[in-house]
C-alpha cells in the first residue's frame, strides 16, 4: 500500500507531517529522518484501532486483512 503524505517544514524548525487519508492522522520531527520514522509510527498506530465493541448486523462480519 502506498500513501500520500503532505510534509511541512515548521515555522519553529523541525518538519510536521499528515496523511491526508487518513484523518487525523498527523506527525512531527526535530529532523526530517526523525519525520520519516514517526510517519511510519502515526500510520500505524492510526490504521491498529480497535474495534471490539463494533456493532455487526445478521450478514456482516469483522475481518483484518495486512496490506
Amino acid at each position: 500500500m502506498k500513501l500520500k503524505v503532505v510534509i511541512h517544514e515548521a515555522e519553529d524548525g523541525g518538519y510536521w507531517a499528515e496523511v491526508p487519508s487518513i484523518p487525523g492522522c498527523v506527525t512531527q520531527g526535530d529532523s526530517f529522518d526523525e519525520l520519516l520514522g514517526n510517519i511510519y509510527e502515526a500510520v500505524e498506530g492510526c490504521l491498529s484501532v480497535d474495534i471490539d465493541e463494533a456493532s455487526v448486523g445478521d450478514n456482516g462480519r469483522i475481518m483484518e486483512i495486512a496490506v
